[in-house]
């Protein structure tokens, strides 16, 4: 029998392969179809049982990726939603129950509904390449891992572990899947196929919990869920984000089995698709993927980055850069400032390379001082990430284009001078754009792509391939005062102050806006941007001199109080954390009128086409700031209030540009 999805085959030695390869798509996904076809390759092999089946995937890259998330944006009431989920519990039961071993050959990602699937077999293999990795990330769309993930995880590895990747989402490559017990071998690429036909067919038993593990996931289960809890508490509040606390619940007092949950819970599949947490979150989804297109219509592949300024944002962009597999060199007037960047770059290897202390050395020397620049001649992409005087760089850039290749992209990273002021510099002004990276650079995805008036169109195109090429998210932008990012971010950041200037204590005001939903409240985030690049900002983007910026900064930047790199500003700082005093009562309506300048300064963005649309909008405000991602972005905000289109023409499809 053929399938069109599915390829089975068998060995003369009795063990059965099936190999994944969704029609019409590059990437597997378990489509209703898929899954109605493979339900049906296990009724089939019941009849004729193997002595042992692998399931691997067809496709050069990947696993399988999850659930179709095209068929979950149709999903339009808790009715169509509990449906979804009994077609894949019962599926993945119905693997779990075959009477033959069964082993997921796991290679490249191995995400959500795939995962479900892998955990339904007796025996995992996960191949050891950078792109094999194992999550269960439904709880960043909102959702529960509804399939069998909060019954078998735990069961496999432990609650707590288990929990931890339920409850963040996070993923794990394959050395660390293996060490976690979420897999029975860890094998390199030329031996997979053997392997996977040794343990097969080896009738070893399935993986066993310890018993403390087992007690853990059994009768002391009230212990852990009520621990989880207290830790989702601290980051998410179950109005903004039910899910977590949906996943503790399921698991805790229904095994796993989210169709148990009646429907008067908050935990119910009818509480979690009524909710707008869940249809925000699978749009910010979408939002992420089209960011991901821009830059794929570009054959650009950049190898060598020539970063000029060794200063915080540019030592951190260099350090990113060499991480993503980059070599950098980083300039700056001498060895000793390039040092501290250096030290930076060491640090945050270190962290990201745990278990691999090779690679954290091979990263680092990929990152080379260069106090002469004799890395601008080799550069594919050169950086200028000097301080904000407008002389000085177009000084810079006049040497630098006459030392660069012809075809290297020429890039400043200016948050608030205009591209086309720098660019009369050059004598090619068209191969200037604009890269802004946003502080901490390791920790925000997005980078605004600038163009400028005078930009070449491949130019800006070959700048956003670069930026996908360091695994960022990039955001077309027109050149104008504060781009996208900087330009909502003013106008939310002065309203706290004047609320500050106004007696409202800085603790009262960041607990408001964290209750909101934002991730630091906006006093914290003066204080860690530096008070003095945030009046330098304000000036720059408004042309307003210093008397109209709020009086409290004025007076804290003039005694040297510049926010967490003095040691004190609105807050004190020790040991790289403010020290707050407790919030007492938030007033009422405070949060919305500190929110509302952000919200208009976002519409206005739009009207000005700075972005091409309000969805660009909403993206980069969320990936750029870590705006609520629960309500969609400001865009979507205005729109779910009532306040009508943002501009008269229509907003684009969330599609990923190019697909």
């Amino acid at each position: 029998m053929t399938y069109k999805h599915w390829q089975l085959r068998r060995e003369d030695g009795g063990l059965a392969w099936l190999d994944f390869d969704a029609a019409e798509s590059s990437t597997n996904t378990l489509s209703s179809e898929a899954m109605s076809e493979l339900s049906r390759v296990l009724s089939a092999l019941s009849s004729q049982p193997p002595k042992a089946l692998v399931i691997a995937s067809a496709k050069p890259a990947g696993f399988i990726a999850g659930a179709n998330i095209e068929e979950f944006t149709q999903v339009d009431s808790a009715e169509a939603a509990r449906a979804l989920v009994k077609r894949g519990w019962d599926l993945m039961n119905q693997l779990a129950a075959v009477s033959f071993p069964t082993l997921a050959l796991i290679r490249g990602h191995c995400m959500g509904g795939g995962l479900e699937l892998a955990l339904a077999c007796r025996y995992r293999i996960v191949v050891d390449e950078p792109g094999t990795r194992l999550a269960l990330p439904e709880v960043m769309l909102g959702i529960v891992p509804g399939w069998g993930g909060m019954l078998r995880l735990p069961e496999l590895i432990g609650p707590g572990a288990a929990l931890d990747l339920m409850l963040t989402g996070k993923g794990l490559d394959a050395r660390r899947a293996y060490r976690l017990g979420m897999a029975d071998a860890c094998v390199a690429p030329r031996v997979m196929d053997n392997a996977a036909r040794v343990l097969a067919l080896s009738g070893q038993p399935a993986r066993k919990l310890p018993l403390m593990q087992r007690l853990l996931n059994g009768p002391l289960k009230s212990i852990v869920a009520s621990k989880a809890r207290k830790q989702v508490a601290t980051k998410a509040r179950p109005e903004h984000y039910p899910a977590p606390y949906a996943i503790i619940d399921i698991w805790a007092n229904y095994g796993g089995n989210a169709l148990d949950v009646p429907s008067s819970s908050a935990s119910s599949m009818d509480a979690i698709f009524r909710s707008s947490t869940a249809k925000n979150l699978v749009r910010v989804f979408f939002l992420q993927e089209r960011l991901k297109g821009f830059g794929k219509d570009s054959d650009f592949a950049p190898q060598r980055v020539h970063v000029v300024g060794a200063g915080v944002m540019g030592g951190d962009i260099a350090a990113w850069c060499a991480l993503r597999g980059m070599t950098v060199t980083l300039q700056d007037q001498s060895a000793e400032r390039i040092a501290p960047g250096v030290a930076r770059a060491a640090k945050l290897y270190d962290k990201k390379f745990r278990s691999d202390k090779r690679q954290a050395r091979f990263a680092l020397d990929r990152l080379i001082p260069d106090p002469q620049g004799h890395g601008v001649a080799h550069a594919d992409v050169i950086i200028e990430a000097i301080y904000e005087n407008l002389e000085a760089k177009r000084a810079l850039f006049a040497d630098i284009e006459r030392r660069a290749k012809p075809e290297a992209v020429l890039a400043t990273n200016t948050s608030s001078l205009r591209l086309e002021d720098i660019a009369t510099a050059l004598s090619a002004p068209e191969r200037l754009v604009g890269i802004h990276f946003f502080n901490p650079v390791a920790m925000l995805p997005l980078v605004e792509v600038v163009t400028g008036e005078q930009s070449d169109t491949d130019a800006v195109k070959r700048a956003a391939t670069f930026v996908r090429k360091i695994d960022k998210l990039p955001l077309p932008v027109k050149s104008a005062p504060g781009f996208l990012v900087n330009a909502v971010l003013g106008p939310y950041m002065l309203e706290a102050l004047r609320c500050v200037d106004e007696g409202i204590a800085p603790e009262t005001i960041d607990a408001a806006l964290v209750a909101w939903g934002m991730p630091i409240g906006p006093v914290e985030l003066v204080d860690t941007v530096g008070l003095d690049i945030a009046v330098a900002a304000g000036q720059a983007l408004t042309g307003s001199d210093a008397g109209a910026a709020p009086r409290g900064l004025m007076q804290r930047v003039e005694a040297g109080k510049l926010g967490k790199k003095s040691g004190e500003g609105f807050y004190v700082w020790a040991g790289g954390k403010a020290q707050k005093a407790t919030s007492g009562s938030i007033p009422a309506g405070l949060a919305d009128r500190i929110i509302e300048p952000l919200l208009q300064a976002t519409k206005r963005c739009v009207r000005a086409g700075v972005v091409a649309d309000g969805d660009l909008a909403d993206a980069g405000v969320i990936f750029g700031t870590g705006f609520a991602p629960f309500r969609g972005g400001p865009i979507q905000t205005l729109q779910t209030r009532g306040d009508g289109p943002v501009i008269d023409d229509p907003v684009s499809p969330l599609v990923p540009e190019g697909a």
